[in-house]
């Protein structure tokens, strides 16, 4: 702080606020130091001047608190930028209406630690007393104290954090090499490929110009060729039909192969048939049972049965002294006679295990409209024959009798 001298404070009852060169000269120097930036500072004293100020920073402030103890043009400059600079804290600070307001408010500012704005306020506050007055100077000196313990502290940090910087700088450094190093093989590749995709792209174009060229020489080859449509149709037409006939001849040689399967199978089936049939004759033969009944020459219609079969059912029927006729139900037979031979007939005997639908379902319609005896026989067999023709003498013979 600046040599202070000791003045009374004047008593202000009013209402108008102190200016600079009204407040005692022990508050010059800390107003000033405090209050105003250096570059501020050395800025107005130059305007107040009309010039540049060659004196050092401490000659700038010593100077500029001499000449706030009276009006002048410096004092003037000064008082005006204190109110611009800080006019947000005076029109805080006008709703103090007595001293005790105005210390509660500085206390305040103290404890936010904007103190700047605060103590301009408070020394030019119309209620600002002797007692007041000292007690913000005393707050502000040992405020100045403390500023420069701080500021020694913030010398330290601001070394070690000068340092922490290089070292950080360095390893920036070292960083923007790699990703530069980094940047400049990406552009070489980028470069690369974007030479491939302009080659590519040329290629491209190129069988775009060849398809298009091939296009115009289809065209005028149509236009050459007045029936080009019609043969393109019929040969479309033929590609259809030889795709189709492919399509046929798989489908024969499928089904060709089925009906060789079928044969094979019918063969088999034959082949046990014959084998069946063959047993069943040697079977039939030497327990041949005598003949115990007569059939009074009936014409004995046999529909159906195994053409093995039909020399005994023959021989049963003849035997017994009946006529024997025959139709294999339309296997082999013409089915148109045998509406003849079922009119000729005294008794039928449909064997319904080996006859065709058609046979069976006109035997059954035949002898149903007229009224002749038919009976239909499961069993092929020469014996099974012979044991319904028996049945059939007995039910007549007891229908004769009663």
């Amino acid at each position: 702080m600046c040599d202070q001298c000791a003045s009374p404070l004047p008593a202000n009852t009013g209402s108008r606020r102190r200016r600079l060169w009204d407040l005692p000269h022990q508050c010059h120097c800390p107003v000033v130091g405090v209050c105003f930036p250096l570059a501020a500072l050395r800025q107005l004293v130059n305007k107040a001047l009309g010039g540049k100020a060659i004196a050092d920073d401490y000659e700038v402030h010593v100077g500029a608190v001499a000449e706030c103890t009276q009006r002048n043009r410096l004092s003037e400059l000064l008082q005006k930028d204190l109110e611009a600079r800080y006019a947000r804290s005076v029109q805080a600070f006008k709703v103090a209406k007595d001293t005790k307001a105005v210390a509660d408010l500085w206390t305040d500012a103290i404890r936010r630690g904007d103190v700047s704005g605060a103590f301009w306020a408070t020394l030019t506050h119309p209620r600002c007393d002797e007692v007041l007055q000292e007690v913000v100077l005393r707050d502000m000196h040992m405020l100045q104290h403390q500023a420069g313990a701080a500021v020694r502290i913030d010398v330290t940090k601001f070394n070690e954090l000068i340092k922490e910087n290089g070292v950080l700088a360095r390893e920036l450094g070292r960083a923007q090499e790699r990703c530069t190093r980094v940047i400049t093989e990406k552009a070489a590749e980028i470069e690369q490929l974007h030479a491939q995709l302009v080659q590519q792209r040329a290629i491209v174009i190129g069988r775009d110009s060849q398809i298009a060229f091939l296009l115009q020489d289809m065209e005028a080859l149509k236009a050459s060729l007045p029936d080009f449509e019609n043969t393109s149709r019929l040969r479309r037409k033929v590609d259809q039909l030889t795709a189709r006939q492919g399509e046929l001849k798989a489908q024969n040689a499928q089904l060709r192969q089925q009906l060789s399967e079928a044969q094979r199978s019918l063969s088999l089936r034959e082949s046990e048939a014959h084998t069946v049939q063959a047993a069943e004759r040697h079977h039939d033969t030497p327990k041949e049972s005598p003949i115990t009944f007569h059939l009074k020459e009936k014409t004995i219609l046999c529909v159906g049965g195994r053409n093995g079969n039909v020399a005994n059912y023959r021989d049963v029927i003849e035997k017994a002294g009946g006529n024997f006729a025959h139709h294999d139900g339309g296997l082999e037979d013409n089915q148109g006679a045998l509406d003849s031979v079922l009119a000729a007939a005294d008794l039928v005997i449909c064997q319904t295990g080996c006859i065709s639908h058609n046979a069976y379902w006109r035997v059954k319609d035949f002898c149903k409209r007229t009224g002749k005896q038919c009976v239909f026989v499961e069993n092929p067999s020469t014996s099974s024959l012979a044991r319904t023709l028996q049945q059939i003498t007995v039910d007549d013979t007891q229908d004769e009798l009663a």
